[in-house]
């Protein structure tokens, strides 16, 4: 009997010993979360990053005169910042380097009567645009997870500073409430109050990081509050319902031009459709396209006017809220 109640005692113990442990690892991780959070803020390169030894002034002079490859440079930095892959300059261009390969080895199997440096030149091009597409699409999709989560943010910080609490808590307890990515992007503005940069300052990288108009509009409101006073509770709620109205309307506009997507969709899709299956019903039937100098003439003109047509039917159902 007392063997098995000192089992227990020590099975007990040792559960209490590993919860207690693995809530220090867990508060030990989000402290020192924190702290690579704060120290991003001046140590990252790139948008993000903030000089409290630079003069804002200078940077922008020196920003405008950048030209050429570093200017180019600089818009990749801007775009892989924005899009929050975890990726560099260097990181990208190895991608595309090595889509760039794989393609040009696939070019050179494709069955086609054309030259096969030109054959592996198309399609290695054709591959080593994919990685710019993935983070383009990325960039899109965080920015719209950022304009989304952003009348949450500002409702937060407006209930919260009615609350009685300073504008900068306020921000410090909405970049711990609100989810990735825009709780990130409070945080570094927050981080950048604490390391002593000027709100102006703080508030002009938060529109760098964040290219939405509604963000310049509340950077435009915080600073013209601290100028010149008022409700700024009201204002930032404000500018939340107006956000919320004009992602109704662009529902409403979203829904209105669904039918022409979907004729978009199956205007591109229908000639592939119908030429699959040809190929898979009669075998021979479009051997002339292939061997034939004219009939290759008529493919590359067929699939020039696909792309034509499809490019002016999304800009006419593409509509700007």
């Amino acid at each position: 009997m007392i063997g098995v109640i000192a089992i227990v005692f020590l099975v007990v113990l040792g559960a209490l010993m590993l919860a207690i442990s693995t809530g220090l690892r867990f508060f030990e991780s989000k402290r020192r979360k924190q702290l690579v959070s704060v120290l991003k803020t001046v140590t990252e390169e790139g948008p993000e990053r903030v000089d409290l030894l630079m003069d804002p002034d200078q940077k922008e002079k020196s920003d405008e005169g950048a030209g050429g490859l570093e200017a180019v440079l600089q818009s990749l930095r801007v775009l892989l910042s924005e899009s929050g892959v975890d990726w560099n300059e260097t990181k990208f261009f190895s991608f595309c380097g090595g889509a760039f390969l794989v393609g040009a080895v696939g070019g050179w199997f494709i069955p086609f009567e054309s030259p096969g440096a030109l054959r592996c030149g198309v399609v290695g091009l054709g591959c080593a645009y994919v990685p710019l597409m993935y983070v383009k699409k990325a960039r899109a999709k965080r920015i719209a997870a950022l304009e989304a989560q952003l009348p949450d943010a500002l409702d937060f910080l407006a209930r919260s500073m009615r609350a009685g609490h300073a504008f900068t808590i306020s921000l410090e307890m909405v970049g711990e409430e609100i989810h990735e990515p825009l709780g990130q992007e409070f945080r570094t503005l927050f981080n950048e109050q604490n390391l002593g940069a000027s709100l102006d300052r703080s508030l002009i990288n938060f529109g760098k990081r964040v290219p939405l108009p509604d963000v310049r509009f509340f950077s435009s409101s915080v600073l013209l509050q601290r100028q010149t006073g008022g409700n700024l509770s009201e204002v930032l709620g404000r500018l939340s319902h107006i956000i919320r109205e004009r992602f109704r309307l662009k529902g409403q506009v979203q829904a209105t031009s669904a039918h022409g997507r979907l004729t978009a969709t199956i205007l591109t899709l229908l000639p592939i459709a119908t030429l699959v299956g040809l190929v898979l019903s009669s075998p021979g039937y479009l051997d002339p396209l292939l061997t034939d100098p004219t009939g290759r003439k008529l493919i590359a003109a067929g699939v020039g006017c696909q792309i034509l047509g499809n490019m002016f039917i999304r800009k006419i159902i593409k509509i700007e809220v």
